[in-house]
């Protein structure tokens, strides 16, 4: 079933192929799914239940752009990295523009396809069309593993309308080419934090 709301989608990939002055081997693939939908609050002054259009558009949207990236991707296996982005056109409010992706009707369709353990790292701006879209990741099994921090970014250049919503999904197929900063537990360890317990309570 095609949403109604839904006026395109767009796909973004580059390969990183060298970093610095070596080469990436493998070439590290940035992935990202996005669909342009029409914000279905927009020009209903304050909506007190987002409840039905949520229950109704997110778990729609979360197979599309989950099963389209994926394909891209070659399998869930190859994604290492993963996290969601929304968008809001500048007529949304930052409630519209959080509504569609954070709800396990939408994301549990990206962790069960990739087999993640981590929660989606995400971003959730208002902007102008052609605003660029950030769609910040993490190691789909180990959120400490900094290797795996990047970040997907792209603009689509008539998106999202002030009446829209661009809803996205982004992908990395492995870390940082040079990866050499350690992960956060090395941090804790050294700064005499139970990695278990980093806050201490």
């Amino acid at each position: 079933m095609i949403l109604p709301e839904l006026r395109k989608l767009v796909i973004y990939e580059e390969e990183v192929h060298r970093d610095g002055d070596r080469a990436a081997d493998p070439a590290l693939r940035l992935i990202a799914v996005a669909a342009v939908v029409r914000n279905p609050w927009a020009g209903r002054g304050h909506v007190e239940d987002l409840g039905p259009e949520i229950a109704r558009m997110a778990p729609l949207l979360g197979k599309l752009l989950t099963d389209r990236l994926v394909a891209i991707a070659g399998s869930g296996e190859a994604i290492q990295a993963y996290g969601k982005a929304a968008m809001g056109g500048t007529g949304a409010e930052m409630e519209h523009v959080s509504a569609l992706i954070h709800t396990l009707r939408f994301g549990n369709f990206y962790r069960e396809a990739v087999g993640a353990r981590t929660y989606l790292g995400f971003t959730t701006v208002r902007g102008a069309a052609g605003g660029q879209i950030q769609v910040p990741l993490m190691d789909k099994h180990d959120a400490g593993r900094r290797s795996h921090y990047l970040t997907v970014q792209f603009t689509i250049p008539d998106a999202p309308a002030p009446d829209e919503l661009v809803v996205a999904l982004g992908a990395a197929t492995g870390g940082r080419p040079h990866h050499r900063i350690g992960d956060r537990y090395a941090d804790l360890a050294a700064m005499g934090h139970d990695v278990g317990n980093p806050a201490g309570v």
